[in-house]
């Protein structure tokens, strides 16, 4: 995919579960949208998954079709393949970006998050999380916590970057 989600923000969730999506991330579904043209509301995929899942992950249709090509590609019936088609195809919601802007999230989908005010959005490359505030900084700022804790103070993180194919 050309285009990649990046930032992170907090946006307001009104009691019908409606938010709003940040701009920059409007921009990158119309890209990975192949069905989309100026003045329409670009599609996406919601994919809330399994009880340990703690967010919703959004998907363009271009990273979802990725996805169900590598699905579609591991034999039928392999355990692999039906653990994946329940998550990416049975725990999904495929939608639309409203005229505003925003994202209409159903209930089901906010009370799996135990979403309720306030929605955290983060970039992760070709999708983006939401997250509820409290949940991001409690799990995931605390993940973050130990992996610098375990690295040298002077570790460069480029480093990981260092020796991947392609250079």
């Amino acid at each position: 995919m050309s285009r990649r989600f990046r930032g992170e923000s907090h946006h307001k969730v009104d009691t019908k579960g409606r938010v709003s999506i940040p701009a920059s991330f409007r921009r990158v579904l119309e890209a990975g949208d192949p069905n989309w043209k100026s003045g329409e509301n670009p599609e996406l995929v919601i994919v809330y998954g399994d009880k340990r899942r703690n967010y919703l992950e959004c998907y363009t249709m271009q990273a979802i079709d990725e996805v169900d090509a590598k699905i579609d590609a591991l034999p039928r019936g392999s355990m692999e393949r039906k653990m994946l088609q329940r998550l990416f195809h049975g725990q999904s919601f495929p939608t639309n970006v409203d005229e505003t802007g925003r994202l209409v999230l159903p209930a089901k989908l906010r009370q799996k998050i135990d979403l309720e005010n306030e929605a955290f959005f983060i970039a992760a490359g070709d999708t983006f999380q939401i997250w509820k505030t409290e949940t991001y900084d409690t799990i995931e700022r605390a993940k973050e916590e130990e992996w610098l804790d375990e690295l040298p103070e002077d570790f460069d993180p480029m480093a990981f970057l260092d020796g991947l194919p392609g250079e």
